[in-house]
């Protein structure tokens, strides 16, 4: 009788374990996920992911355009995934509208690869895209794409839809798509307050939650490639090799433990365990303090402000209170003696991360930048960086990528039926002109009566441009 209480109680704790476990490992559901294969007239299933055509009925509503063609790609030797073996192209103004059940940040992703076709030729590919009246593509070329690119946007929703506008630069040039994802972000992953860094002051940055950010970066910090599958958001994070500044004398570290997420602390969604479990250090060999610090360098577009996103996990120190160092953004003092234990309540692998705003200079560079401090010990880690974020923040046009706003962009397309115009006018006036002359003949007036001939030009006549509702 006791055996058996003691193998319940055994069956029951393993069970609370695996409960736990599983509780610690669910994935994010997000409420709103919409995934669309555009031009597609088939679904299509990427890393489990189901993307949905947007031909079929259930989906008709989503797109709005009486200019749009299905397109496939004609080279039988493209592997490229499936997304990107079909495309829906656009000679006008078009728009796919997605009802949103809840207000707050929509992750926005699309999705962009050049096709093989007799019908399009790609290098006529040049148009805008707009999200919500952000301007997130102006004049983009899609002939210059060698591979697939994902554009990817975190956008804040007041109304209950994300309508997103794809614009030709004029009648000559077309837009496409190949796929979209518009899915809702976590509550937890975009916060509304960060740390302002300039060479005049240091400051609080309020109302990032409302601006509209570009994914400009995202990088794994000494560790591999980050696939979608492998990720709670189904993102990318790719290695840091491109961007760090060699001679620093830092080392990569790798950890198969556990990653501890505390409540109220970075999340799985903020970060994967894929992303913590890595990381780049610098490490005293001897007595002395190394005088140097890991440095990376992105390029970027000045006169744009930038969300800077650093991840940290100590996942190197052998003990708590043993790693202090300094956190350097643009040159500027971002974080001064960060000790990781006191931040994470005094815990080994526990994530932590820190937001900065900083301006893209002229130089088109922004660095990061982490190395010793006079807190720094002797014979232990003196400085780690686990992954980093770089994000765009629009500009007061409303733009991530010009001073045009979307107002213009959407006034600039011509009036659709200005041709058909043009020739109805000169067909009135010519009828004019013959009902006058056989009026004369017929009145016997024709030696009496002198009468000039009406313009035929289009430029003598008051036509007032007018533009598409979208």
């Amino acid at each position: 009788m006791e055996f058996q209480h003691m193998s319940f109680v055994l069956i029951l704790l393993l069970f609370s374990l695996c409960t736990v476990s599983v509780l610690s490992y669910s994935f994010f559901s997000p409420i709103d996920n919409y995934l669309i294969d555009c031009g597609s007239t088939i679904d299509s299933t990427i890393d489990n992911r189901r993307f949905v055509s947007d031909s079929s009925r259930s989906n008709s509503h989503l797109l709005t355009s009486a200019r749009s063609v299905s397109l496939k790609n004609d080279d039988p030797f493209d592997v490229s995934s499936r997304i990107y073996q079909t495309a829906r192209v656009f000679t006008g103004p078009s728009r796919y509208e997605f009802e949103i059940r809840e207000k707050g940040t929509q992750m926005v992703r699309i999705h962009f690869h050049k096709l093989s076709s007799s019908k399009f030729d790609f290098k006529d590919a040049q148009f805008h895209v707009l999200v919500n009246g952000f301007v997130v593509l102006s004049d983009f070329i899609g002939g210059n794409l060698v591979s697939p690119r994902v554009m990817e946007y975190l956008i804040w929703v007041e109304i209950e839809r994300v309508v997103i506008t794809f614009v030709p630069t004029n009648k000559s040039k077309f837009a496409f798509v190949n796929a979209i994802e518009v899915i809702s972000a976590p509550k937890d992953l975009i916060v509304d307050t960060a740390q302002y860094l300039s060479s005049e002051k240091n400051e609080k940055f309020d109302g990032l939650v409302k601006q509209a950010l570009e994914v400009v970066y995202r990088i794994n910090v000494g560790g591999p490639k980050v696939t979608p599958f492998n990720d709670t958001l189904w993102r990318t994070w790719v290695p840091d090799n491109e961007f760090l500044i060699p001679g620093s004398g830092s080392k990569r570290v790798y950890y198969s433990g556990r990653i501890r997420y505390q409540v109220g602390g970075a999340s799985r969604e903020v970060g994967p365990d894929n992303v913590y479990n890595t990381a780049r250090v610098i490490k005293s060999r001897n007595a002395s303090i190394p005088d140097a610090n890991i440095t990376w360098e992105f390029p970027v577009i000045g006169g744009f402000k930038y969300l800077v996103r650093l991840h940290f996990c100590d996942i190197a120190s052998i003990s708590i209170a043993l790693l202090y160092f300094n956190v350097y953004v643009n040159g500027h003092l971002a974080y001064k003696d960060l000790d990781l234990s006191g931040v994470t309540n005094y815990e080994l692998a526990v994530p932590f991360y820190a937001d900065y705003v900083v301006d893209g200079d002229c130089s088109g560079v922004l660095s990061v930048s982490v190395g010793p401090s006079n807190m720094s010990i002797p014979y232990a880690i003196d400085g780690i960086l686990n992954a980093v974020e770089i994000m765009k923040l629009n500009n007061s046009m409303g733009s991530l990528v010009s001073n045009l706003p979307a107002e213009l962009i959407l006034k600039s397309w011509p009036r659709g039926n200005i041709h058909v115009l043009v020739p109805l006018v000169a067909a009135v006036c010519l009828l004019v002109i013959i009902s006058l002359v056989l009026r004369r003949r017929m009145t016997g007036l024709k030696d009496s009566v002198t009468w000039s001939k009406l313009s035929m030009d289009v430029s003598d006549f008051n036509i007032k441009p007018g533009y598409p509702q979208l």
